[in-house]
């Protein structure tokens, strides 16, 4: 008997979050606004850090990359899901659909990992002060941060290569607003035992393996401030990481929610993962400018500056 061509299959159908049209158009204002004040809220804090050079610091250059990072992580997601919200189809093809996985892969391990940097590098602000630029230089910085993206990217290409190969079924409806792995193996006919291997161990590596890294950091770091005789001193330290450590829950908190859960397509599993794809890109501004000084008061320098050159 002749085998079916399964690849002939040539794009997915994403069901998204709602089929009632007046629900769809709601959630397409909703995350059309979350979108816009994620790129207006990342593109801030960018133009800030860059323009103001007492920002010019370890801390903030890795809290420019994860400015950066979110715009990706976002952008790779909320326009398709925004057009689907207003498009009867809802198709994407299985080639777009496959490099939305890559690129919601490769941005979230590079995150991951950037946390990790980040709490590194408050660690040794904390414990070293007096060493902190030294220790920190700025080619560390970078080969750090390049670091989290070429591991990132590379863990996310052997992935997708290997997804590549499989074949898919006459079921084309993903139970999804985006494409992710996890939620593609389930379509396909061929053996994914492989493929779901590498991506446990890959969320192992970036997930665990990096929140193992920032928990021993912050380890040290707390070790370090209950070592500091003074109440004030004490709380000038923990201010420093309280924003860093506030992104952590909110990035490891839905991830790790998102992996535990079945691939089910329920509405709790796309809730988890509008959290960390959608809602946490956007909050993370925000975390950093309400409870950083240093942020806001370079705001207003920047605003000052802005309204003196119109008077």
């Amino acid at each position: 008997m002749a085998m079916k061509n399964y690849s002939a299959i040539s794009e997915f159908i994403l069901l998204g979050l709602s089929v009632d049209p007046n629900i769809q158009a709601i959630l397409f204002v909703l995350f059309f606004l979350i979108y816009l004040f994620t790129l207006l809220g990342n593109f801030l804090m960018l133009l800030v850090i860059r323009a103001d050079s007492h920002l010019h610091t370890p801390m903030y250059f890795f809290l420019s990359q994860l400015s950066f990072l979110d715009l990706c992580h976002s952008s790779v997601t909320v326009p398709k899901m925004l057009e689907n919200l207003l498009s009867e189809s809802k198709t994407i093809f299985v080639e777009s659909c496959l490099a939305q996985a890559f690129f919601v892969f490769a941005t979230g391990g590079t995150e991951a990992c950037l946390l990790a940097v980040m709490a590194y590098d408050r660690y040794v602000a904390i414990s070293s002060p007096l060493l902190y630029g030294q220790v920190m230089s700025n080619q560390l910085c970078v080969g750090m941060v390049w670091g989290s993206w070429g591991l990132a990217f590379v863990d996310a290409l052997i992935n997708i290569l290997l997804a590549v190969n499989l074949d898919y079924c006459e079921d084309q409806t993903l139970p999804h607003f985006s494409c992710e792995l996890s939620s593609l193996f389930p379509l396909s006919c061929s053996d994914t035992s492989i493929n779901f291997t590498l991506l446990l161990c890959s969320s192992v590596l970036h997930f665990f393996g990096t929140f193992i890294l920032i928990v021993f950091s912050y380890a040290r770091i707390v070790s370090t401030i209950l070592s500091i005789s003074s109440t004030s001193g004490r709380s000038k330290a923990f201010s420093t990481c309280s924003s860093h450590l506030t992104t952590v829950i909110l990035f490891y908190g839905s991830g790790f929610l998102s992996y535990l859960l079945p691939t089910s397509g329920s509405h709790l599993e796309m809730m988890v993962s509008l959290q960390y794809s959608v809602v946490t890109p956007m909050l993370n501004p925000l975390v950093y400018s309400l409870q950083n000084k240093e942020v806001k008061t370079a705001m207003r320098r920047m605003l000052r500056r802005y309204v003196k050159s119109f008077t």
